[in-house]
């Protein structure tokens, strides 16, 4: 008999947690919080991220917690997000850390920063190596408690209305780019970067106001039209071996939740954390061979270009540890982690995907 009630009453995990959430939120009260996003609606797997973890916040409360998700511009501008949530304009938001370096450079550390690590490795660092604890005590003077929400894996390097073929191509070429870090890297070698959101990056394009842009990868990219505006897609996005999209919550609404609640939004991040990666990597495919199909021509990056590129992060992040204490705090910490990674992924991931890569021709 104890066995049984021991199953009943949750003994099963995942399942006893599902099944007991409608009788927790019986006895919590009701909320109904306003989430700004950095994202058109158009985009239905970064959005639909945003979208997908209040879904899950209501089902494990029995609606009792209700969010609900606004896309950029709707409440406040795509790229203002982070102050929304500071101010308390809003209760929370969904957007990428990387917009806000402005700020402060450390900000960077919490999405991408370039030729760093990839999606796996990022959440090691975030939920094993000591990046969460290390963020969340920068996050406060923002009065934001963070919370990882997603991730779109690899990106692509953008898109080209001319072959980028040499170092020199790359001086006085108008890039959007989404990462301010990547942009300063960039304007070493002669660019001139462009922060536009994703909603206003094809008319700029179109227009002729930029030469070329970024945004994610194919899935996405396709469904902005950038292909019809620029032939040249390029690869790898050196910038963005990965990029984490993070859940800003407002500190003193953050602790004004139950645990329950904390730990269900929690939950429900970690959740949408999971279902972006895997609809990326799935949508990504089929996208890319209808791009070819449409006339896209795929380039990569020559080593030449890789190689300064790199160099001139190396440089940057040298020169902004020296002037910035709490991004040196951060990035010692995640290189030297991203370093030990490396020496793990080289002795077993690389060789299996590589061996795998080199039987499929």
């Amino acid at each position: 008999m104890r066995r049984r009630a021991f199953i009943a009453t949750g003994g099963l995990g995942f399942a006893g947690a599902t099944l007991a959430a409608p009788a927790i939120a019986q006895s919590q009260p009701e909320i109904k919080w306003r989430l700004a996003a950095s994202w058109p609606k158009s985009l239905d797997t970064i959005f639909g991220g945003a979208e997908y973890l209040t879904k899950r916040v209501g089902e494990m409360t029995d609606n009792k917690f209700q969010i609900r998700a606004f896309a950029g511009g709707e409440i406040v501008p795509a790229l203002q997000v982070l102050d929304a949530v500071q101010n308390n304009t809003v209760e929370m938001g969904h957007t990428a850390s990387y917009y806000y370096v402005g700020k402060d450079m450390t900000f960077g550390l919490d999405c991408t920063i370039p030729f760093g690590m990839n999606a796996r490795q990022q959440n090691a660092w975030m939920t094993h190596g000591g990046g969460l604890e290390l963020l969340r005590n920068f996050f406060k003077d923002y009065n934001v408690y963070n919370i990882p929400a997603g991730n779109t894996g690899s990106q692509m390097g953008g898109w080209y209305r001319k072959e980028i073929k040499t170092i020199d191509d790359l001086k006085g070429l108008k890039f959007r780019i989404g990462s301010g870090l990547a942009g300063a890297v960039l304007a070493k070698l002669g660019v001139v970067p462009q922060t536009i959101p994703g909603g206003d990056i094809y008319p700029a394009l179109e227009k002729g106001t930029i030469d070329a842009a970024e945004w994610v990868g194919p899935y996405d990219d396709e469904k902005l039209g950038f292909y019809k505006v620029a032939k040249y897609y390029y690869t790898p996005g050196w910038w963005e071996g990965q990029a984490q999209l993070s859940t800003y919550v407002n500190l003193g609404e953050w602790q004004k939740l139950s645990k329950s609640y904390q730990a269900i939004l929690t939950a429900a991040c970690a959740e949408a954390n999971g279902w972006m990666v895997g609809k990326y990597d799935t949508d990504n495919v089929a996208a890319l061979r209808r791009l070819i199909a449409n006339g896209t021509q795929l380039r990569a990056f020559s080593k030449e270009i890789l190689d300064a590129c790199y160099n001139a992060a190396q440089e940057f992040y040298t020169e902004t540890s020296a002037k910035n204490a709490k991004f040196k705090t951060v990035y010692d910490a995640w290189k030297k982690f991203l370093d030990d990674e490396h020496q793990w992924f080289r002795v077993v991931e690389q060789t299996f995907d590589n061996y795998m890569l080199s039987k499929k021709g």
